[in-house]
């Protein structure tokens, strides 16, 4: 009886064992004086080399973010290896969300391309030679500008997670509404500033109460045609699939603004019910999508 009580302890642990979300691999890449994190998920038996999705998050994120993290899970269940990167913000072995109170923000939107570059090189380094990129939020925009601008051979498809859009005047009125204060009298101060000066005590991004280069804030707030992921659609020469939810309420209509682009080189997916985040199941629907994209495309 005791005998066979443990054998039946151990099949019991050895199928929950087996049921278990494959554990991520903390990894690191020393890139212009700072160490950047990520986050390597290869399914059991595969391998870098059978294809690998790299994966960037939203704003002042991190690669262990909900989204992120249900999203390489869901891609391992079906077989499909996955980086998922911490953008560095300039800050060394940055971990989770972005720290508000941290000091003089300097990083730009754009430092993400050069950051997705290093990590492809990475990659190929390990042996990838078949990637796709795919980035959530204000990381599917930068996705989006990478793959419209730098070729590789190795960037084999796109994969667009409720991807940023971009009007100046929304933006505007954004910023009015929510911190009171004129968004074109800051980027007319910045404009007139050198770019390594500071604006102080200004809203900046999540952050209230920042400190901020006059760089960085025209970065990420002047008028820039290229932080608007629908207008870069169109210069992708690779297999691209831009996925919503139809409750997003952050990046909204998307639908409207993608779908006339649509054809041979652009697919566009509605999850029904997701919202910008698309947790839970919500999830397997956009691994089911990914996974269905990716097979015609390796």
């Amino acid at each position: 009886m005791v005998k066979g009580f443990v054998i039946g302890i151990v099949a019991a642990a050895a199928i929950l064992l087996a049921d278990l979300p494959v554990q991520a691999e903390p990894v690191q890449l020393s890139y212009k004086g700072v160490r950047l994190n990520g986050e390597l998920t290869v399914p059991d038996g595969g391998s870098l080399g059978e294809g690998v999705v790299l994966i960037t998050h939203g704003t002042l994120a991190h690669s262990g973010m909900e989204t992120i993290t249900l999203l390489r899970d869901a891609l391992a269940e079906r077989g499909i290896a996955s980086l998922a990167i911490n953008l560095g913000f300039g800050i060394d072995n940055r971990t989770g969300f972005y720290d508000c109170a941290i000091g003089v923000n300097r990083h730009r939107h754009d430092d993400a391309l050069d950051e997705i570059d290093a990590w492809m090189g990475w990659l190929k380094g390990q042996g990838a030679d078949r990637i796709a990129l795919m980035g959530h939020s204000r990381g599917g925009n930068q996705t989006a500008w990478f793959a419209a601008e730098r070729d590789d051979p190795a960037l084999r498809a796109v994969l667009l997670l409720a991807p940023a859009t971009s009007d100046h005047d929304t933006t505007a009125a954004s910023y009015k509404r929510r911190f009171g204060r004129d968004l074109s009298t800051l980027l007319q101060k910045a404009g007139g500033m050198a770019p390594d000066a500071q604006l102080k005590g200004v809203p900046f991004l999540q952050c209230e109460n920042a400190t901020v280069s006059a760089a960085s804030f025209i970065s990420y707030y002047a008028a820039d045609p290229r932080r608007d992921t629908p207008t870069l659609l169109p210069k992708i020469d690779k297999p691209t699939l831009v996925i919503a939810g139809s409750e997003d309420r952050v990046v909204e209509g998307l639908k409207d603004l993608v779908t006339p682009l649509t054809g041979e080189n652009l697919q566009f997916l509605e999850v029904d019910g997701a919202d910008h985040f698309f947790l839970d199941l919500f999830m397997e629907d956009v691994a089911d999508a990914v996974d269905e994209f990716l097979q015609e495309r390796w």
